[in-house]
């Protein structure tokens, strides 16, 4: 398939070209940073940011959220279906 958009760099605000399943857990950091989250089922997410804070964010479903998360935390987390984007 072509692609005319191959010779451009991707960037943070660049469609995600990427998906990722996320589980939720308290002690493990995800193995990739992604530049955004979307969710299946509104609700909290808990998570440790790129930067190192601890915050909890309502995020709805369907919408994607330019959070980028190392950790996202069990304890805390009602939100379901969690998907990262890069």
């Amino acid at each position: 398939m072509s692609d005319p958009f191959q010779s451009h760099a991707p960037s943070l605000q660049s469609p995600a070209s990427h998906l990722m399943a996320i589980t939720p857990n308290d002690s493990t950091d995800l193995a990739q940073v992604p530049r955004a989250l979307n969710v299946a089922a509104s609700g909290t997410v808990r998570m440790i940011t790129q930067g190192g804070e601890t915050a909890d964010v309502y995020v709805a479903a369907g919408i994607v959220f330019p959070l980028r998360p190392r950790r996202v935390m069990a304890t805390g987390t009602t939100a379901t279906g969690i998907r990262g984007l890069w």
